[in-house]
């Protein structure tokens, strides 16, 4: 195959951004010139179609992914000291959510085929002070909402989905951000469907979570200084939601797109190493595609001699970073250690080609 000469960037931000450009000049004007910047159209405009598109009633918006957990949480309203059951291998801000809500999170294992939490695992590590399950959809692929549910349901736990990286997809046809007692998402610029800077929104059916919702992110008032609860500020911009409501017009279009880049990866990477797994159930939507390999750092450090970026999700797992071993406790999670030291996500953005994905898998496929 002939070679491609530039640099294969890992994520190109301006590059995912170049359709939209004109998009986001009319939006731009359309709030500056509307003369207002908190919590106006553009939000509700936002969180009206958010909503319809996760199949949802209600979406609120907030300040960030992380916010949006740590909200959800507050508005529940769980017992003092109560246990949330999260993945040992989950990106730190599932797990900083559960702190900041002031509850303490209790790491399960994932199975090693998916990369998310166990169902089996939770129900070994339920106790009489488990109050709620954080399933985090990692990569873009969603847990097994269908068995979490029924235990859930068994136990009488809350379930907030963590869906920062899960826009769009599907389990069983039903969308992130539909399954649980609420939804967390973040638009993240790196995400499947990302701002221009933070924001994030929190998905429910449930018509008294939302209301409380609302409240909470605007210093627990819904009309001006009168404060029916202890709230915090955290709200979408108003710019922000300008830029996601032209975005998700497009979110499938994006989503196809890097489904069918993952799809070169999964016909052409050796059986050498380890691809995600896929359920015919599940609809994935790969904000990550990442492969395992023994040799990754070897394998990274070659991939970019031949001119190919790439990341590690994540290089240290949640309960050997320094900050949060004392929180979490000196268990061992081996399974997790195990991913954090042999996964590497490929580039997989919109604006990569196929010509270019063909020649990383080629790549990949000479390494020794």
């Amino acid at each position: 195959m002939k070679n491609i000469p530039e640099i294969i960037e890992y994520e190109s931000l301006e590059k995912v951004n170049s359709i939209f450009i004109n998009d986001y000049y009319q939006a731009f004007e359309q709030v500056l010139q509307s003369g207002w910047y908190i919590l106006g159209k553009q939000v509700a405009d936002f969180e009206q179609a958010f909503a319809q598109y996760c199949g949802t009633k209600h979406s609120i918006g907030v300040a960030s992914g992380l916010d949006a957990i740590i909200l959800s949480l507050k508005a529940l309203d769980l017992p003092k000291n109560a246990e949330v059951i999260v993945p040992s291998n989950t990106y730190i801000a599932s797990i900083l959510g559960i702190i900041n809500a002031g509850y303490k999170p209790v790491l399960v294992e994932p199975a090693i085929n998916t990369y998310n939490i166990d169902p089996v695992k939770i129900e070994a590590a339920i106790t009489s002070k488990t109050k709620a399950i954080l399933p985090v959809h990692l990569y873009g692929k969603m847990c097994d909402m269908t068995n979490i549910n029924l235990l859930a349901k068994k136990c009488e736990l809350k379930v907030i989905e963590d869906c920062a990286q899960a826009h769009g997809a599907q389990h069983y046809k039903k969308k992130a951000g539909s399954w649980g007692d609420a939804g967390a998402f973040s638009f993240y610029p790196t995400k499947n469907l990302g701002a221009l800077g933070d924001g994030g929104a929190i998905t429910t059916n449930n018509d008294e979570l939302a209301d409380k919702l609302i409240y909470l992110r605007n210093y627990g008032s819904k009309k001006k200084y009168e404060n029916k609860y202890v709230g915090f500020n955290s709200r979408l911009d108003e710019l922000q939601a300008a830029f996601l409501i032209k975005k998700l017009t497009r979110l499938d279009n994006i989503n196809n797109h890097k489904r069918s880049l993952a799809q070169i990866y999964f016909d052409k990477i050796d059986s050498r190493f380890i691809k995600p797994s896929r359920q015919t159930e599940n609809y994935d939507v790969f904000h990550i595609f990442n492969i395992r390999c023994n040799k990754r750092d070897l394998l990274k450090k070659y991939l970019l001699e031949k001119g190919i970026k790439t990341e590690i999700h994540y290089p240290i797992p949640p309960h050997k970073q320094t900050g949060y071993k004392k929180l979490l406790g000196s268990k061992k999670f081996p399974l997790s250690e195990e991913i954090h030291a042999t996964t590497l996500s490929l580039p997989i953005s919109r604006f990569h080609t196929s010509e270019q994905v063909n020649y990383v898998a080629n790549c990949i496929n000479e390494f020794e």
